[in-house]
């Protein structure tokens, strides 16, 4: 095995579910340590500060998927003009993507920065955050703000490295920046006494540290080292990059805004369900780790074979990907349906507020393989290039949230993870439809 072949994956030939299932499990427990240490992160702030200080915390998930979820969702989406590019062997061209998808980066970054931190205030104003625990949120969220430029080059760095089949790398840097965060979480918490601003910086810090351990893998590989294009051809490159990642962004920004109705109902009951909610979510974003790991495999798998014009085998793939989904999830689907209560008691402390949670986690896990499915074949559509249509999901996704959390919602918490559900199931049914179609014409006209 050459050097360069011992640094990246070409998953366009040999056996293809053992290929799926090697990028898989690093990816999978690369995405689990950073769900692990916002989780630890959360039992920190919840037992060391207070259930008030969680809520706090938890009221500013869904405007952070909001926010980074676009910057975040736009690196995504360059990953898959890399892996079209590996796949060819178009070494010259994935490096002229690279290099300006870095510059692109920088620009978005610093723009979103400014823009959020001017109306930080008014959007939390607008979410209806309880009175008593906004000042710690707009605290929180502030730092998170600050730091938007580390985070959109840190994932950008791991989305190169992925797409190169490297999945191993961004485990290694998940894992150390996991170990950092949890330490800088008890040091600013406990010892420093700096309320939730400390969880803030810890996660800040842990970012820095993961951008220089994948920044310094990249430095490695060879085929990495090749000149990129001329200005005239960059900024043609740039517009290709913008067209093929500002959908996928936009799809993440579409569907946090569903998952803002849903908060702003749950804001209106009163700080015990936002806590009772932000426990909820925090486990569902736990356990989608599973399934969202086997649907970036995809992406990469589908994204590579399109570049090698190996249709039969995406086909072939994506069938195993599905079989995947459905294993790694029947277990976290057991747990929540049977035990929510003791997953509740992790990060909670008031009999009520569990009781709420008890009520609420059941009706996701009886509702999360459409979930589970949803990723395999979204993922896969992007992998085909198709960057739209996953968008038009996520304005699915939106439509059921509303529509069903206005209807039913409003006075029950219970009904407000049917509306999330619902949401799961739309987008799931749709996307599952446009691979089929996608691939046929794929077939038809290669």
């Amino acid at each position: 095995m050459s050097r360069n072949e011992s640094k990246v994956l070409n998953m366009t030939s040999g056996n293809s579910l053992k290929q799926i299932v090697l990028f898989f499990m690093p990816l999978l427990w690369g995405n689990l340590f950073q769900q692990f240490y916002s989780l630890v992160d959360s039992i920190i702030v919840g037992k060391g500060i207070s259930d008030k200080a969680l809520a706090a915390v938890g009221a500013t998930g869904t405007l952070n998927f909001f926010i980074l979820g676009f910057v975040v969702g736009m690196t995504r989406g360059f990953g898959i003009l890399f892996s079209q590019s590996f796949g060819k062997n178009d070494y010259e061209k994935l490096n002229a993507y690279i290099k300006s998808a870095r510059k692109l980066c920088i620009v978005i970054g610093t723009i979103a920065t400014v823009l959020c931190i001017i109306f930080l205030q008014k959007m939390l104003l607008f979410m209806k955050t309880p009175d008593d625990i906004i000042g710690d949120a707009y605290s929180y969220y502030i730092v998170i703000l600050i730091g938007i430029l580390i985070t959109v080059l840190n994932n950008l760095e791991i989305t190169i490295l992925q797409s190169l089949g490297d999945s191993r790398t961004p485990l290694f840097a998940m894992i150390w920046s996991s170990i950092a965060n949890i330490v800088l979480d008890l040091f600013f918490i406990k010892v420093v006494g700096t309320g939730v601003c400390g969880a803030a910086i810890a996660t800040l810090m842990a970012q820095v540290i993961s951008f220089c351990i994948c920044m310094m893998k990249i430095k490695g590989i060879d085929i990495l080292k090749i000149n990129g294009s001329s200005k005239e051809k960059e900024v043609k490159l740039i517009v290709e990059l913008f067209k093929i990642g500002l959908p996928v962004a936009l799809m993440n920004s579409i569907t946090a805004i569903g998952a803002m109705a849903l908060q702003y109902f749950v804001n209106l009951m009163g700080s015990a369900y936002v806590a009772a909610y932000s426990a909820c979510m925090k486990f569902a974003s736990l356990f989608e780790q599973f399934g969202m790991s086997v649907g970036l495999s995809m992406m990469t798998f589908v994204g590579q074979n399109v570049g090698a014009g190996k249709y039969d085998r995406i086909r072939k793939g994506v069938r195993q990907g599905l079989v995947l989904s459905l294993i790694v999830n029947i277990p976290l689907i057991m747990l929540m349906i049977f035990v929510p209560e003791s997953l509740a008691r992790m990060l909670l402390s008031d009999s009520e507020t569990i009781g709420y949670c008890k009520d609420f986690m059941p009706v996701l896990g009886v509702c999360f393989m459409a979930l589970g499915w949803l990723f395999v074949y979204r993922y896969s559509v992007q992998g085909l290039g198709n960057t739209v249509i996953p968008m038009v999901s996520g304005v699915l996704e939106v439509a059921m949230r509303l529509i069903v959390g206005f209807e039913f919602g409003k006075n029950s918490f219970k009904n407000i993870a049917v509306a999330e559900t619902a949401a799961w199931i739309g987008a799931f049914v749709m996307l599952m439809i446009a691979y089929y179609y996608l691939m046929n014409k794929f077939e038809k006209n290669p």
